[in-house]
């Protein structure tokens, strides 16, 4: 297909179209050189960055990078966040601008959470660890420093998925109050039922193979688009969103899961959440990364949402 890319996008779309390589290992080494290649985000505040291990499931241990303005005053609202990756790449290391990003522009504590990735570690485990850190952030949150009633959940991508999920369970079970959900190019839907879920065969950074490999890997061979996913896993599953914390969701022109995206924000305006959406025009998966115009206004809009969101309307910097 001939896609409209943005023209500072248009070179780097076309470099980056293709499959992920066949061998995980490569896979995870490729991405994890071109992260690594990214410019440092320099925040203009000294930031607080420590690395250090929560309580899991089951007895097991949960890494996180945790954020901070150094010179902080007062409480500080906090985002529970998730990396990108497709559930079977990255971790906090690879998340790294962000987490500084969030921290010095919105002026929030950051626990950036290193999940267990499939297929090593297929659903419920990444979905629990990050249940846990919620749990973990909230328990703790007057030695934190941290407001108990302004912690948000949110990520990218997989960790989009993810925030949506935990929300959901906290929801369901009482938990954690969440205060706010920052939902970024979020994974929602492994039933590839709408229009570019099925027609984005070629695009960059993501496409229907990409996707469908992905939830292959998260939830098992054969299971993807079977009745017996769970909305923990799928959260365009859940048929019931009322009752979710009010919502940022951005999402991209030419991404495959741009209409479950899309639909999800409908359906949770019509279950009466407050819900901030935007879709940018001329993109794709990933893109937001880039230096072109149109991803420093995604990432700008971004940080202002969760400003909003946290209560933080007049803390950061514009980046």
């Amino acid at each position: 297909m001939t896609y409209n890319y943005d023209p500072e996008l248009a070179e780097a779309a076309a470099q980056g179209v293709g499959g992920w390589p066949a061998d995980l290992a490569a896979m995870r080494a490729s991405f994890a050189d071109r992260f690594a290649r990214l410019p440092r985000y320099q925040s203009a505040i000294p930031l607080e960055v420590n690395d250090r291990t929560i309580p899991g499931p089951a007895g097991g241990d949960v890494p996180v990078r945790v954020y901070a303005p150094r010179d902080r005053v007062g409480q500080l609202p906090a985002l529970v966040y998730f990396h990108g990756g497709g559930f079977v790449l990255n971790g906090v290391v690879d998340s790294d601008n962000e987490g500084r990003r969030i921290a010095a522009e919105v002026g929030a504590l950051v626990v950036s959470v290193d999940y267990r990735l499939a297929p090593e570690h297929p659903f419920p485990a990444a979905f629990e660890d990050c249940y846990a850190a919620l749990e973990w952030v909230a328990k703790n949150a007057a030695g934190l420093g941290v407001t108990a009633d302004r912690i948000g959940v949110g990520g990218e991508s997989a960790g989009g998925d993810l925030a949506a999920a935990v929300a959901l369970r906290a929801r369901n079970e009482h938990g954690p109050a969440i205060c706010f959900l920052y939902l970024m190019i979020p994974m929602l839907d492994d039933r590839v039922r709408t229009h570019s879920a099925r027609t984005y065969t070629d695009t960059p950074g993501w496409n229907r193979g990409i996707g469908e490999w992905s939830w292959s890997q998260y939830l098992g061979r054969g299971v993807p688009g079977t009745a017996d996913v769970s909305p923990y896993a799928a959260p365009a599953r859940a048929e019931n969103l009322t009752d979710l914390p009010p919502t940022y969701l951005a999402a991209m022109q030419f991404d495959p899961m741009r209409d479950d995206q899309i639909e999800f924000a409908q359906r949770l305006l019509q279950a009466g959440i407050n819900v901030e959406l935007h879709c940018y025009p001329g993109t794709y998966h990933g893109s937001y990364l880039s230096d072109a115009a149109i991803s420093r206004r995604t990432r700008a809009d971004s940080m202002a949402a969760l400003r909003r969101g946290l209560g933080m309307e007049h803390a950061g910097a514009s980046q």
